[in-house]
């Protein structure tokens, strides 16, 4: 099942609430995108920014299912909201 762009931006939302409220979490996305609070604030509405949690959320097996299972979301359905949103189609390369 595939997403629309405003479902995926919807858990995208989910996931920057959830993000924001992990205090273990907030600093090492912070630190390893360079964003601040203001950045993280201006880019709630940003598609692009709403891709870069998805992607910081999915590198890590434990950090999805914390999420998930936080928001009673099915695991495969953080990747289907990412394939939604700019950046996230699949590259075919023949």
């Amino acid at each position: 099942m595939t997403l629309s762009e405003d479902g995926a931006q919807q858990v995208a939302l989910t996931a920057i609430a959830w993000l924001a409220g992990n205090e273990d979490l907030l600093p090492v996305f912070m630190g390893s995108t360079g964003a601040d609070e203001a950045a993280f604030r201006s880019g709630l509405d940003n598609p692009d920014f709403q891709a870069s949690v998805l992607d910081f959320i999915l590198m890590d097996d434990a950090w999805v299912v914390a999420f998930c299972d936080n928001e009673g979301i099915a695991y495969d359905r953080l990747m289907q909201a990412r394939a939604a949103l700019p950046g996230g189609q699949q590259v075919h390369w023949t």
